[in-house]
């Protein structure tokens, strides 16, 4: 029954995904929504950032999760290397739950 599941749900995936490239030419969008779809998309990575960010099994995370998102969002801003970005990140969440802080 699993492997039924995941098969069904990667060949909807795969018919999903196909069906922009079969249906990209014949299908078309007015200019405005041609216009918002990249900002729609940055709005809900952003929206998937935030909740995950801040929120634990539908409550608030606490403080330490989202300080140290900021400091990775920080490091990212200045363009310091990918590695260094999570290594401060998880460093300040840890640090700040070492300390007591939720």
């Amino acid at each position: 029954m699993l492997i039924a599941t995941i098969l069904a749900l990667a060949l909807g995936t795969y018919a999903f995904r196909l069906s922009g490239v079969v249906l990209g030419e014949r299908l078309t969008l007015p200019d405005r929504a041609t216009r918002l779809l990249p900002v729609a998309a940055t709005a809900l990575l952003a929206a998937l950032a935030a909740t995950a960010a801040l929120t634990e099994a539908g409550a608030f995370a606490g403080f330490a999760r989202p300080a140290g998102v900021l400091v990775g969002a920080a490091l990212a801003w200045w363009r310091a290397p990918f590695a260094a970005v999570v290594v401060a990140a998880a460093a300040t969440t840890a640090l700040l739950r070492l300390l007591g802080i939720p």
